[in-house]
């Protein structure tokens, strides 16, 4: 557990909850050290970014994750299989993040505080996903749920 502390982000957990969360992070992180191309197609990194890329991913990886990958030995491999073990978490995040997003409404809250953050929590479910939610959806969907007393805040 002392190993989890010097991580940059959380580990990919052996379930996939946070695979899309973890996937912007890895590429963030490896583009920050240089390493980012290891995890394209027809790349051309050294063998030493090589290691390093599989260093960097296998450390944010669930103990179970290791284990099971235990013998894979190039970071696009292990980037592959991992898209291919969880990136239906898509198809599982989209349908309930637009659920969420239709009966999101300003009254069903106490606070505008409160509101406001489960609003950008579902866009950026929304946006990991692919979808595109601009300020004026933003703005548009406020005060379409306004009660209709609040009218003229409008």
């Amino acid at each position: 557990m002392a190993n989890l502390a010097k991580l940059d982000f959380v580990a990919l957990d052996i379930t996939g909850k946070n695979y899309l969360t973890w996937v912007m992070d890895a590429k963030i992180r490896m583009e920050a050290a240089n390493l980012g191309e290891t995890i394209k197609e027809d790349n051309s990194a050294s063998a030493q970014d090589q290691v390093k890329a599989m260093i960097f991913i296998r450390r944010h990886l669930d103990e179970g994750l290791k284990s099971e990958y235990l013998m894979v030995e190039y970071p696009l491999t292990l980037w592959k299989a991992l898209k291919n073990r969880y990136n239906h978490q898509i198809t599982v995040i989209l349908p309930m993040a637009r659920y969420e997003w239709t009966h999101l409404r300003i009254q069903d809250f106490k606070t505008v505080a409160e509101y406001n953050s489960a609003m950008f929590r579902i866009t950026s479910q929304l946006k990991l996903c692919g979808e595109t939610i601009t300020e004026k959806d933003m703005l548009e969907k406020t005060f379409n749920t306004l009660h209709a007393s609040n009218v003229f805040l409008q």
